[in-house]
């Protein structure tokens, strides 16, 4: 079955890619035909393979986990078109293997969707595992958060050697608790920082539902971030506290930063004898935001930031990422699948810090929910138009001379920079 599988699955990857289709069908038709093509594929890795995972940020962390350990010198194999469903790792092997079906790697590092990352655990045993956080996210298809929670449980079952986990977020942390043969490390926040990054219980996402119990004690963490700030960060890690320069925007960023860093730390053997921390370090520092995320722009010889929100929490620290004023704003809401459905979490973000700029330009298919909600904190909105194309042209002829920020969803981003690349005066810059 190999001798067919990979060759007509690269064939149908070639044709699709010609024709402009999903990234993730040559992986749908090589699974339906030879189900152990990804097992058997990944089984040769002596690094083995690493499944990061939860609501918030796994792109970014995913990406930067990729850059540190090619310091190290591995040749690492991930997912980079950003599917991150069973079929699109299988599609992303597809575009990697040789014609024989062989992946030239030493390790695997796999962003994947919380449900379908069980299914692939039940396949493929991750040899190590990163679980981020369980915010209120797409609740249409999850349910309630600790669903989400019992499905990265599930991952961390599956993981055969070292799960990395979040310090500070309850349902995260108390994970630890059900393991029985595997190493467990966690990264952190200082004290310090704890108010800027709330976890769901503490932004009363679910008013009136008991929050988790907390944890005995706060264990110690393999990496704490200790300070943010412009345009550095303050890791404390091995006794030692050091500072880098960062390329990365919002804070949000910068705390997934310490996750990537412990895994890194953790695939190269952890500790200071194992690891080559001054180019880890360096690495770090290049990192720059992954496409949409936290992505910076210059339009007419002025920045345009593009943020994704699509949760409470990532809307906030998107917000916090930018001073109160001086930006022109625009808030773009889609609820196509992608997105999630359900909407009614624009609720519990706080649009304060809105108030005295106001949002030039709502746009999206849902923009007059946006409208509604932004009427309940009092913030000023220049214009409300759903078609996303005149919107941007709108916002971008209005507010000419100005910094700008657009908070998206994630449909809402794909739509606003296809109509960026149709504008000749726009440069990518990170």
């Amino acid at each position: 079955m190999l001798y067919i599988s990979v060759p007509l699955g690269k064939l149908v990857r070639r044709v699709s890619r010609l024709r402009g289709g999903g990234s993730a069908l040559p992986g749908l038709v090589v699974e339906k035909i030879d189900p152990g093509f990804m097992q058997r594929t990944l089984a040769t890795l002596p690094h083995g393979v690493a499944v990061v995972s939860g609501t918030n940020g796994k792109t970014t962390t995913t990406k930067m986990v990729v850059e540190l350990l090619e310091s190290q010198g591995l040749k690492v194999f991930t997912n980079r078109t950003g599917s991150n469903f069973t079929r699109g790792v299988a599609a992303a092997l597809l575009g990697e293997v040789d014609w024989r079906g062989r992946l030239r790697a030493d390790v695997a590092v796999l962003e994947l969707d919380e449900a379908h990352a069980t299914h692939f655990v039940n396949r493929v045993p991750p040899r190590y595992s990163l679980l981020l956080n369980v915010l209120r996210d797409q609740l249409d298809r999850f349910g309630e958060i600790d669903k989400t929670a019992q499905l990265l449980q599930h991952i961390a079952d599956k993981t055969t050697g070292t799960v990395v986990l979040n310090r500070e977020d309850p349902r995260v942390a108390r994970i630890a608790e059900t393991l029985t043969g595997q190493d467990v490390q966690y990264f952190g926040l200082d004290d310090s920082l704890l108010s800027t990054f709330p976890n769901d219980d503490d932004m009363r996402a679910a008013p009136g539902s008991p929050a988790p119990a907390a944890l005995p004690h706060k264990p110690a963490a393999d990496v704490v971030l200790r300070k943010v700030g412009p345009d550095t960060a303050d890791f404390e890690y091995d006794g030692a506290t050091v500072t880098t320069a960062m390329k990365l925007r919002g804070v949000y960023n910068i705390f997934n930063a310490a996750a990537a860093l412990t895994l890194a730390r953790s695939i190269c053997g952890g500790g200071a004898a194992t690891a080559d921390h001054a180019a880890l370090l360096t690495a770090l520092s290049q990192v720059e935001p992954a496409f949409g995320r936290g992505e910076s722009l210059t339009v007419d010889g002025r920045p345009l930031d593009l943020v994704l929100v699509k949760n409470p929490s990532g809307f906030r620290l998107g917000l916090k990422s930018f001073p109160a004023g001086g930006y022109a704003t625009m808030i773009a809401i889609n609820d196509n699948y992608a997105d999630g459905r359900d909407m009614s979490w624009l609720w519990d973000v706080e649009f304060d810090s809105l108030r005295d700029g106001g949002v030039d330009q709502l746009t999206g298919s849902r923009a007059y929910d946006m409208a509604l909600r932004l009427q309940y904190d009092d913030v000023r909105i220049g214009g409300v138009q759903p078609e996303i194309a005149p919107a941007l042209a709108a916002f971008i002829r209005d507010a000419k001379g100005k910094p700008k920020r657009i908070f998206c969803t994630y449909t809402a981003m794909l739509a606003i920079r296809r109509e960026l690349s149709k504008i000749t005066t726009v440069e990518v810059v990170s």
